[in-house]
């Protein structure tokens, strides 16, 4: 078509040729019949060509006729097709047309956060792409300063947690979220929503604003084995569909997905067929979420079930530093900021330099690099490693640790880690050496005994088991090891375990080597309150479902493995294992997929684990100190944490 041919012209030609390519365009399309319903094509590529004009000449007039000739396109109902592209170019144009030329900044912000808030509600956009609307919006309105901004925020959020909905497995389900939040615009949108409120001092909205975007699989997945106890008490039928329910969504999103790729921004239900496996699923999926929000509905009328399920306030929160402050960093483009929650005040904030977002994804990079290049084992590693915890301490743990001694935290507190983005990969218990009057090198875990949680939830969950499933008997221990060359602390690690038998009358359970199966394993878990891990862990890049605890031969007993298990009298579980807590290549990072996670998810109240890469300093020797505690706890008051 004549038009193709002048776009091929203003993309390849010199620059002296645009105004008469604008002019040959006007001509043409002067000539076309408007009143024919696909006419929107011609006003579209017209559309399209003078916007590269505006490009490459720098005029306002051609960027002017752009957005008002892409705005015909909207007059035409065979359209749809086209219509989000063209909002979305359209409130590009506006934010360039209000950067650049500021005679209608506001006017420009107003309407540009206008046709970005008829994409988030278009009936035609998937959840995944109205998501990413939406995070065009609050990004679009927070550079204004535009009063839209917390809806844009708040919509986004919900559409994220939304898009769950339309991935009936867990493995879908991460795909869907990693596909919504590829784009530099929506990556961290729950941490740029939060920094957006500390901005605004709602230090507290803020963090349930890091509870709602975080670790969202896990959160659902948690939902889906909410106790029904006290609702059987007051209508024991309801309690029943309602765990009935549960128990067919939690099978289905641990099951395997079809073996076909999806592309879960294709639409709905409404296309499905029945001849596809998928689809059938996604129908499932969709009865049942339908069922629960049914019966979540009738729950939530009955007396002291208001909040069933809802979104857990800042007051629930905050019992999460019952036992010690909770530490979050906040790694945002916008801001980063430290917040320390405390059981019985108000946050306290710290604000960071200018250079933190940059500094701390440069810390990142830089440990990540080394140990890829040349191995955890290495010299160069842990040179590596001691200039990023120098540099760690110097940006993050100073003022901390002011901030703990102005608030009366005494050294040696329990204190939780609550990281998010980069300082997920970043040994923050390790930081240091911090400078002493006598000289001697100390580290931050000298100072405070450091813990890390993957979400304030599961942190509170870990403590509000019912105390009653722990049996008063004789204790059960698994131990699960592979005693290869490669492993040369194994054999020091089985003695300990062989001592703690004897001097606490821990009854044992070995699996070492060939006998350590997956099967095994699994089935130990269901009859051992203790759990510990001496083996290799392992990733798969791009697969975080896939990761896994490596057993006798070429047999991995994988994450995906460890969900599925139901374990409501666990106790605690030490991995004594690499790569047990850092995710996978190409997973979410605040999604927290790793193996303590869900080693936790699966029903170990708390998880231990050697920090593998952190030059021993927060070795504890092979698990036995820890472990001797714990079982000692189960029969007298010892205390017990939390540890991810």
């Amino acid at each position: 078509m004549l038009l193709e041919g002048l776009f091929s012209r203003i993309c390849d030609n010199d620059i002296m040729d645009v105004e008469d390519v604008i002019k040959d365009g006007r001509t043409i399309l002067a000539s076309f019949d408007l009143s024919n319903p696909f006419a929107f094509y011609f006003f579209a590529l017209f559309g399209l060509i003078l916007f590269e004009a505006f490009k490459r000449t720098s005029e306002v007039e051609y960027l002017d006729e752009s957005m008002s000739t892409l705005g015909r396109v909207l007059e035409y109902p065979f359209a749809q097709h086209i219509r989000l592209g063209t909002l979305r170019r359209l409130s590009l144009s506006l934010l360039i047309r209000s950067t650049c030329f500021r005679g209608r900044r506001m006017e420009d912000a107003d309407e540009g956060a206008k046709l970005l808030s008829l994409c988030v509600t278009d009936g035609h956009a998937s959840p995944p792409s109205q998501f990413q609307f939406a995070c065009s919006w609050a990004s679009f309105a927070r550079g204004f300063r535009h009063s839209s901004t917390s809806t844009a925020y708040e919509k986004a959020i919900s559409l994220m947690q939304r898009a769950l909905l339309f991935a009936p497995t867990l493995q879908l389900q991460h795909a869907t979220l990693r596909v919504a939040t590829t784009p530099d615009y929506s990556h961290g949108m729950p941490l740029d929503y939060a920094s957006y409120q500390v901005d605004l001092r709602q230090l507290e909205k803020a963090i349930e604003t890091f509870e709602r975007g975080r670790s969202l699989l896990w959160s659902e997945m948690r939902h889906l084995r909410t106790t029904v106890d006290q609702l059987l008490e007051i209508d024991s039928h309801l309690g029943r569909k309602f765990a009935a329910v549960n128990r067919d969504l939690e099978e289905l999103t641990k099951s395997i997905p079809p073996s076909h790729v999806l592309s879960m921004d294709s639409g709905g239900a409404d296309n499905l067929r029945a001849v596809d496996p998928l689809g059938c699923l996604l129908l499932k999926q969709r009865r049942l979420l339908k069922e629960r929000e049914d019966l979540i509905s009738q729950i939530q009328v009955l007396p002291g079930f208001d909040s069933f399920l809802t979104s857990p306030s800042f007051d629930t929160l905050r019992s999460a530093a019952s036992c010690g402050p909770v530490i979050i960093i906040n790694h945002s483009r916008w801001r980063s900021d430290i917040l320390i929650l405390l059981h019985n005040a108000s946050p306290s904030l710290i604000p960071t330099p200018a250079n933190f977002y940059r500094r701390a994804s440069r810390l990142k990079n830089k440990l990540l690099a080394s140990r890829d290049k040349y191995g955890l084992d290495s010299e160069n590693y842990d040179q590596t490693l001691a200039f990023v915890l120098a540099k760690l301490y110097k940006l993050v743990g100073k003022s901390i640790i002011a901030r703990l001694r102005h608030l009366g935290v005494p050294e040696q507190s329990r204190i939780w880690w609550c990281p998010t983005s980069v300082f997920c990969s970043l040994p923050l218990h390790a930081m240091g050496p911090i400078p002493s009057e006598d000289r001697e090198k100390r580290y931050f875990l000298d100072l405070y005994i450091c813990y890390y949680t993957p979400t304030l939830s599961a942190l509170i969950q870990s403590r509000n088991h019912n105390s009653g499933s722990r049996s008063l008997g004789r204790p059960c221990l698994l131990l699960v090891a592979q005693t290869n060359a490669s492993l040369p602390t194994v054999k020091g690690e089985i003695q300990v375990i062989q001592d703690l038998r004897d001097n606490t009358n821990t009854e044992v359970t070995s699996l070492i080597s060939e006998a350590a199966t997956p099967a095994a394993v699994i089935d130990g878990f269901r009859h051992h309150q203790f759990v510990h891990f001496a083996c290799h862990g392992t990733l798969e890049a791009g697969k975080p479902f896939e990761a896994g605890f490596e057993l006798h031969g070429d047999e991995r007993l994988t994450l995906l493995e460890i969900v599925r298990s139901h374990l409501p009298t666990a106790e605690f579980a030490f991995l004594s294992a690499c790569h047990t807590a850092e995710a996978t290549e190409g997973s979410i990072v605040d999604e927290i997929l790793h193996l303590a996670a869900a080693v936790q998810y699966c029903g170990f109240r708390s998880v231990g684990r050697n920090y593998v890469g952190d030059g021993g300093r927060g070795w504890t020797g092979p698990g036995g100190t820890i472990l001797q505690s714990i079982v000692l706890y189960h029969f007298g008051t010892r205390p017990r944490d939390t540890i991810l």
